[in-house]
């Protein structure tokens, strides 16, 4: 008798991801996200979790508060050292100098290469790695707000099967609003945030994707968002080209975003300062009758809706993905309001994070072993050189140090 598989059913997912309750205290009369901003916690990162660290102060770590049982890492641009103004810190990739942006972009594609290469299969898992924005968009006591309030990537791999096995996520839920259902542009004026894109953007490795082809058939997310697929996927990783076509995209997006949101602020407003496509900003937007008549829309809402003008985001919001979708294609995209404030709800997937050392331990040997090889290729490739901590015994760290140097 043949076993017909049960239908499985599209939609946003909601997994359960143990961690290890992390030993912080808050000191008394502090918010959370205002101590997790603090020179403290931060020391605190690298001692406790911290991997590898360069010269150029970028910091690899292990997520405490997980979202993936099968690869979770960061890389943050740890300029506490030096930035004690938690709002003065460069939090996207465009505020970055150029000889942190270079060794930023070949730890990245170490990484990402590594991440493919453990996991071949599309159908057994979901692979993403992306920043999102912290900017001073939102006070620093407001619910949502980053808890860290620094340039940072994420690298994360979800076993396919634990989100076919998962419970459907609430699509109320505030970390589900940015997959693109929810976007102000896609909403109103897509076609000239498209056409803005088209016109301005010079991409040779990037090449728009069809809005299907992009979903993660499984949760059906994105949600609309423009996409862009990798011509010759992990190969261009290699390729400088990509990462400043990678740039190119949000470039355009800080250039649209800037633009809109200055026109509901102020009605007629000259074009932004230091925008990076003044041309196509004059001829594409400010010219753009349908793009004026949405901004003053939502600028007559904000003059009649306190509570509405107090949720917008006047500074330029965004995540930005590199993930693998369902066919195997490399996929570029970028969200357009980040009113919530999880990277991996673009493609539908709601992390439930629960405090359980017990369970934790389980994977925690095997999750710790690729953050280590991912560590040695980066310090064989001269990338940085290992934080010693509980996690990395003297022994390892001058094998590494030995392998590094012959």
């Amino acid at each position: 008798m043949q076993i017909i598989p049960r239908e499985i059913i599209v939609g946003p997912r909601e997994i359960v991801t143990p961690y290890r309750p992390i030993p912080l205290k808050v000191p008394e009369g502090l918010k959370p996200n205002e101590f997790f901003n603090s020179k403290e916690n931060l020391n605190d990162l690298v001692q406790n979790n911290g991997l590898l660290i360069s010269p150029e102060n970028l910091l690899l770590y292990r997520k405490a508060l997980g979202h993936s049982r099968e690869f979770d890492a960061s890389i943050i641009y740890n300029t506490s050292e030096c930035i004690l103004d938690p709002l003065g810190r460069p939090v996207r990739r465009t505020q970055l100098p150029d000889n942190v942006k270079h060794v930023w972009n070949r730890m990245n594609q170490i990484i990402i290469s590594y991440m493919l290469e453990q996991y071949p299969d599309p159908e057994e898992a979901l692979i993403l790695a992306g920043e999102a924005s912290l900017d001073a968009t939102w006070p620093l006591t407001s619910p949502g707000v980053p808890s860290i309030r620094m340039m940072h990537n994420h690298f994360i791999v979800f076993s396919k099967e634990e989100l076919r096995q998962a419970k459907l996520a609430d699509l109320n839920n505030p970390n589900l609003t940015d997959g693109g259902q929810h976007s102000l542009f896609e909403s109103h004026i897509p076609h000239v945030y498209r056409e803005f894109f088209d016109k301005a953007l010079d991409l040779k490795i990037l090449k728009p994707a069809d809005a299907e082809a992009a979903k993660i058939s499984l949760t059906g997310y994105p949600c609309g968002l423009p996409s862009w697929e990798i011509v010759d996927g992990e190969a261009a990783l290699h390729d400088i080209r990509f990462w400043r076509e990678y740039d190119m995209i949000l470039k355009g997006f800080l250039d649209f975003y800037r633009t809109f949101f200055g026109q509901v602020s102020v009605r007629n407003s000259s074009m932004p300062d230091h925008v990076y496509f003044p041309e196509h900003v004059e001829n594409v937007l400010l010219f753009n009758n349908d793009f004026l008549r949405t901004a003053k829309k939502v600028r007559e809402h904000c003059s009649r809706n306190a509570e509405y003008a107090n949720a917008i985001r006047w500074q330029p919001a965004f995540k930005q993905l590199i993930y693998r979708n369902d066919a195997g294609k490399l996929i570029v995209t970028i969200s357009q309001n980040s009113v919530g404030n999880a990277i991996t709800e673009l493609l539908g997937v709601v992390v439930n994070r629960v405090a359980d050392a017990a369970a934790y331990e389980q994977f925690e040997e095997k999750l710790m072993e690729r953050l280590f090889e991912v560590r040695r290729r980066l310090v064989e490739a001269d990338l940085g050189l290992p934080v010693k901590n509980q996690y990395w015994h003297e022994e390892q760290a001058a094998e590494t140090s030995s392998a590094a140097s012959t």
